[in-house]
């Protein structure tokens, strides 16, 4: 490959780098909201992954239905999380235009 072809590349690669570290900045940024039980807990995430807020409403706080809380509160984060993953994955699709690239490559 003659050295204009590579150099080519290697301005495409920090372009592109470039481009996900913008991406990464505004993804922590953004949020996801999630509940559960009704909507008897409500969490908020941002794109790191980050629980940035917790609501409980004072009705599901009753020492008899703790573990059921406990639960509500896993799913609401848990479902948070996955809204991330979507969220960042969607990022990504416009980044790179629809290639499969691995996690990791940039």
């Amino acid at each position: 490959m003659p050295n204009g072809g590579m150099n080519k590349i290697m301005k495409q690669l920090q372009k592109a780098q470039a481009e996900m570290g913008r991406m990464q900045e505004e993804l922590a940024e953004k949020t996801v909201e999630s509940s559960s039980g009704g909507g008897a807990v409500r969490v908020v995430a941002n794109g790191q992954k980050k629980l940035v807020s917790l609501q409980i409403d004072p009705a599901a706080i009753d020492e008899d239905n703790r573990e059921m809380l406990e639960d509500m509160i896993i799913a609401a984060v848990n479902e948070a999380f996955n809204r991330v993953d979507e969220m960042v994955s969607s990022e990504m699709q416009k980044l790179t235009g629809g290639m499969n690239l691995p996690p990791g490559m940039f």
